[in-house]
């Protein structure tokens, strides 16, 4: 599916498991503002989630330099404003966080802090002391610098040739990473908070292949099996999968979107 700005995650699995009238599951949700590729599972697909949760992401993102938010994202309120770094500056702190890097969750999350969700806590006002996550940066690759922070993923594109010794009020980024990373906290990392974030891949499944859940297509277990690395497929059981290759059908009652 291709979400859009705005709704949740479990909205998008809601429509869908309206539409089809079948359980339905997904492989990783993505913030209300964010947009992009979320796979979902209809069915006796279901059953094989554990196949699709860990494949690495790819992501566009727009990060305004200049401020960070209590949320990471256009979300939250701003804690901090300050100048924007050189671009000497950036390029040294986006170095530091390729390969395996360690950042704490934002504390906008659903991580579980004392059994409870962080994302409640933060709404609350209580402080806590976030977990760091180990993640596994494999491509961050500025796409363009620029001055005007405003600009997003989709519009005319930021300035490309910004000099060395000039202030990059924003940056657009395309990510390579593995699962379980919170681009919030890269952009956090650099000082910023991330204005627009798109999610392009999930494994071997691209944003191209995607549409509005309204108008997204069913694809068969089977096909979206081929494309799964071996260790992907050994998170279930093969009696399991062949189980559900079993009552695999073009019409949802086992298949992936």
């Amino acid at each position: 599916m291709d979400k859009p700005a705005g709704p949740s995650s479990f909205a998008i699995v809601a429509a869908l498991r309206r539409r089809t009238r079948a359980r339905t599951g997904h492989a990783g949700t993505l913030d209300p503002f964010a947009t992009g590729l979320l796979v979902l599972l209809s069915g006796a697909a279901t059953r094989l989630v554990p196949c699709f949760v860990g494949l690495d992401k790819r992501y566009l993102t727009d990060v305004d330099l200049t401020s960070t938010t209590t949320t990471g994202d256009p979300e939250g309120e701003v804690v901090e404003r300050h100048q924007a770094p050189s671009r000497v500056e950036l390029d040294a702190a986006l170095a530091r966080l390729r390969g395996e890097v360690e950042l704490p969750v934002p504390a906008a999350s659903a991580v579980k802090i004392g059994g409870e969700r962080a994302y409640r806590l933060a709404r609350r006002g209580v402080e806590v002391d976030m977990p760091v996550r180990r993640s596994l940066v494999h491509a961050l690759d500025v796409i363009t610098y620029g001055g005007d922070s405003a600009a997003s993923v989709g519009d005319a594109p930021l300035e490309t040739d910004a000099p060395l010794d000039t202030t990059v009020a924003s940056v657009r980024l395309e990510l390579h990473v593995s699962s379980g990373t919170y681009i919030r906290a890269i952009a956090q990392a650099l000082g910023g908070h991330c204005t627009t974030l798109r999610r392009v891949a999930v494994g071997p499944f691209g944003i191209d292949e995607a549409a509005p859940v309204e108008d997204a297509a069913l694809l068969p277990v089977a096909e979206a099996l081929e494309r799964l690395p071996a260790e992907a497929l050994e998170n279930v059981p093969e009696a399991v999968r062949a189980g559900v290759l079993a009552l695999d059908s073009p019409v949802g009652n086992g298949s992936a979107a």
